[in-house]
């Protein structure tokens, strides 16, 4: 058995293809088929059902993938160790971000994390909760940036900061003369919400408390989008309104952040955290770009003290 053997194995499990997993490690696919071969020979079982497309693993290989990804994290810190002691941050961080948090945070955080660590290279996808949850259980991203709590017992969450919701409101809404909203005034409202597969969204229904189908008999409008930047044209373009992370009104002009609408106490945040594996490497990095994104964030936004955390369904 050999470190090489249980990283192909590994790929052929995180790609669930001998093809793919061969060209991810830079080897010919019959290359790679005998070492995984082999290595079933030797320990007298099939890790992976062939039979089947896409490829997956056995009962057994189950587990055998389980102690193979357990063993090539820990072998790896060796040479992890060796940079910390030299106190060098270089290498690949690879960071998942949901969409609705990337665009008003990393701008505050790239350019001076960057600077301060010229030799880590950074490699960032927008991806949904789900998508990065899934990627970080395989080893294809390393941390990630994400609305929590996400009930999985493979993850540790981090939190960093808590993010408030505002409702945006347009010129026409019926609760543009209130100073304060409850989210009873919102559902008076047409809603505009981001599609399904975001957290976010299930975050503003929870706040809404109603039920992710819409009441057919009721007078709000579902639009759907992806994109918290659409939800905030709808409101300028049409009526109704949207409720919005409080990172994304910063760049509002005077006009914009005159329909800007905060929530009666309790108000509603999301608690945003960075996620990681229970074993994960490249400790000295994620704990340098926690404390990056905490500086980055104003100082309130720091305790959760007096606010209902918002959670998803």
């Amino acid at each position: 058995m050999t470190l090489v053997q249980l990283e192909y194995v590994i790929a052929v499990d995180t790609y669930r293809s001998f093809v793919a997993a061969a060209e991810k490690c830079f080897v010919t696919q019959p290359t790679l088929s005998m070492q995984i071969q082999k290595l079933e020979e030797s320990i007298g079982a099939r890790i992976f059902d062939r039979s089947r497309q896409p490829i997956v693993p056995t009962e057994v290989g189950v587990e055998i993938i389980k102690q193979a990804r357990i063993v090539l994290t820990e072998s790896r810190k060796i040479s992890e160790l060796v940079h910390s002691k030299k106190g060098e941050l270089e290498g690949e961080l690879r960071i998942g971000i949901i969409p609705t948090v990337a665009p008003y945070l990393l701008p505050k955080v790239l350019g001076g994390f960057m600077q301060r660590f010229p030799k880590l290279q950074l490699q960032i996808w927008e991806y949904t909760t789900e998508k990065i949850v899934r990627e970080l259980k395989v080893g294809l991203l390393d941390c990630g940036v994400l609305s929590t709590p996400v009930y999985d017992a493979a993850l540790v969450e981090r939190p960093m900061f808590y993010e408030p919701f505002v409702a945006y409101v347009s010129s026409g809404s019926v609760v543009v003369n209130k100073k304060e909203v409850t989210p009873e005034d919102v559902l008076e409202d047409k809603l505009w919400l981001l599609t399904e597969g975001h957290c976010m969204r299930g975050q503003v229904l929870n706040i809404c408390q109603r039920k992710r189908s819409m009441d057919p008999e009721g007078t709000t409008l579902e639009y759907n989008t992806g994109s918290v930047e659409t939800l905030k044209r709808m409101v300028d373009s049409n009526s109704g309104s949207t409720i919005l992370p409080e990172l994304a009104i910063a760049d509002f002009d005077e006009d914009q952040l005159a329909r800007v609408r905060y929530f009666k106490s309790p108000e509603p945040v999301r608690e945003i955290s960075l996620v990681t594996t229970h074993n994960f490497l490249k400790k000295q990095a994620i704990d340098a770009l926690e404390r990056e994104i905490v500086a980055a964030v104003p100082k309130k936004f720091r305790s959760k003290k007096k606010r209902e955390v918002v959670g998803f369904d």
